[in-house]
């Protein structure tokens, strides 16, 4: 699915089905975000929140995954996914912050990173620099929706302890991952 430009190249469309896959991320937040807050009513709903986390979070892979495997790497689907990721781990944080799972501290400490850190990248790339995502960024972001999936999933009593540390490390390596963006940076 490709479409030439007038002058000539090659690009791709932006209605490909990573850009779907990524819209469709945005547009069920909301409904993923209502889940959350009906589960503490039945337990029904929390497996229902745990179940639309989960395919959200193969979406975020499925859309990068297809999109460079099929060269459908467009300038929508560079700005949308991280956008879809920011909303969906805001969302999912606040709600179990609302519903009383989740301590108010780690929600702050993970969202003042992250939205810290893509306010300081559009800094970097209106200076002509790109900062890709590192190995860290990506530990982060695999332990931030383990710890939001355990905390979503009804889980035993005992398992509240390690869903507690995994949350705890999550917040750990996000903010160490932030200021080794920073300080990486400081080399540039």
């Amino acid at each position: 699915m490709t479409s030439s430009s007038p002058s000539g190249d090659s690009r791709p469309s932006n209605l490909n089905l990573p850009n779907v896959l990524t819209s469709l991320r945005i547009i069920f937040v909301p409904v993923f975000a209502w889940m959350v807050l009906k589960a503490p009513e039945c337990v029904c709903w929390q497996w229902a929140a745990f179940a639309m986390f989960v395919a959200l979070m193969i979406t975020d892979k499925l859309d990068g995954d297809i999109a460079r495997k099929r060269n459908l790497v467009t300038d929508f689907g560079k700005i949308a996914d991280p956008i879809a990721d920011k909303a969906l781990v805001s969302a999912a944080l606040i709600c179990l912050n609302v519903v009383g799972w989740l301590p108010v501290a780690y929600t702050v400490a993970i969202l003042v990173r992250e939205f810290g850190i893509t306010i300081w990248r559009m800094f970097m790339l209106r200076r002509g620099l790109v900062v890709p995502a590192s190995k860290g960024g990506k530990l982060k972001t695999t332990l931030q929706a383990v710890a939001i999936g355990m905390y979503l999933c009804p889980l035993p009593a005992w398992m509240d302890l390690p869903t507690h540390g995994l949350m705890i490390a999550a917040v750990v390596v996000t903010v160490v991952t932030g200021f080794q963006y920073l300080w990486d940076s400081r080399k540039q």
